[in-house]
């Protein structure tokens, strides 16, 4: 067991939390950074967190939980608790091919793996790492001919739902990527890097792996017709240029073949705009507080989505998961599952492989201890009967 893998293992690794201090000694802060960051003034980013905190188990005491039964299944995947590791940019500057690094963790653990467009690894490697449920997250950058060549790439090696993300009209404005470098890291100016050295090589570990793994320069699942893969700095540039809009959901909804699910609705008009382009699920998401800043944590606008869909379509929710107790409550305000990006990307930044099933670890191990000093021996029985939620959230829908 390597060094930082045996750290991770350490009884003193008891919550997400020590993760991300962990991750935080082991990577540089240009990259650290990237991770644990939000847009703007980062207001958006702490009241994901914060909204967790304000909702109030109502335990049922005295009863005898014979065993804590978490599996469910969604949109034909099977998962042994309701969780799927949540698209990450760039996980190859955080870990040596870090998307399959990843999805061989969560197909171990049995949760789903839901890769973004913006990999450093190809579709296929990921996908015959993840033995579990594969999900493709798509954006727009490179066109529409680009894309559908991706498509049929992902369906073919084994991914069946497909997530569609809408709250990229622009990229957000993000603070301490702009202040540490991240888009210098990731470009190919050498002479632009040399600012960075003093921290990236106070951090030979990470340093050693980024640099035997041969950096991330390009996307490989972004094949632009007649020129090839599209290199890393373009990326934010296309991305201004690849608005999902509407539209493209009927196109879209055309050409893939299984289940469609819109990935950053946040009121309901926008989950209901989704039923009717034919999504089967959505997940309520403000991009982890890394687009609109000043905008609802995920946990708030969760109950306006859950009503609005009335029963029509699987939702889930994204953003400030920290603890198996905040994948509870999520799921008593009416969530099927939930995804999780940092908690997985710290224990990737921390240790790798290791890293990322410590963090599926703590999250299972909090979900069942929830569940049994809530007393209930299923997540179905979980519903808006154990928590209380202020006064002070609207729950009616807008529409």
């Amino acid at each position: 067991m390597s060094g930082s893998a045996s750290r991770v293992a350490s009884p003193r690794v008891v919550n997400i939390g020590d993760l991300r201090l962990a991750a935080q000694r082991r990577l540089p802060r240009v990259v650290f950074d990237y991770i644990d960051g939000g847009a703007e003034g980062e207001v958006t980013l702490r009241e994901n967190t914060r909204a967790f905190e304000e909702i109030v188990f109502r335990p049922r005491n005295a009863v005898f939980v014979r065993g804590c039964e978490m599996r469910t299944k969604i949109l034909g995947c099977d998962l042994s608790i309701p969780l799927l590791l949540a698209p990450v940019g760039f996980s190859r500057m955080i870990y040596p091919q870090g998307e399959i690094t990843a999805a061989r963790a969560a197909g171990k653990a049995g949760v789903g793996f839901c890769l973004t467009t913006i990999s450093g690894s190809k579709l296929e490697q990921v996908a015959e790492a993840a033995n579990c449920a594969r999900w493709y997250q798509l954006y727009l950058v490179g066109g529409r001919e680009c894309a559908e060549a991706a498509l049929e790439r992902a369906w073919k090696a084994g991914f069946t739902v497909l997530a569609i993300t809408i709250d990229t009209g622009t990229f957000g404005f993000r603070e301490r990527d702009v202040r540490n470098g991240a888009g210098i890291l990731l470009g190919t100016s050498r002479l632009k890097k040399i600012p960075l050295l003093p921290d990236l090589l106070a951090h030979p570990g990470w340093l050693s792996g980024f640099l035997r793994d041969g950096g991330m320069l390009e996307l490989p699942n972004v094949i632009v017709p007649g020129r090839g893969p599209m290199m890393l700095p373009e990326t934010q540039a296309a991305l201004a240029r690849s608005v999902v809009t509407w539209a493209d959901l009927e196109w879209i909804r055309k050409v893939w073949r299984g289940p469609l699910v819109v990935k950053g609705v946040m009121t309901g008009e926008d989950a209901l705009r989704s039923l009717e382009h034919g999504a089967e699920g959505v997940v309520v998401s403000n991009h982890g507080g890394r687009q609109l800043d000043g905008c609802a944590a995920t946990l708030r606008a969760l109950p306006e989505i859950v009503k609005a869909v009335g029963g029509r379509a699987e939702v889930l929710v994204d953003g400030g998961v920290r603890r198996g107790s905040d994948i509870a409550k999520a799921l008593c305000l009416g969530a099927k599952a939930v995804l999780v990006g940092r908690a997985y990307a710290y224990g990737l930044g921390a240790a790798g492989e290791a890293g990322v099933t410590r963090a599926i670890e703590i999250l299972r191990a909090d979900l069942q201890r929830t569940m049994a000093l809530l007393g209930v021996e299923s997540t179905a029985e979980l519903n808006r009967s154990f928590v209380d939620v202020p006064a002070s959230w609207d729950m009616q829908p807008r529409v």
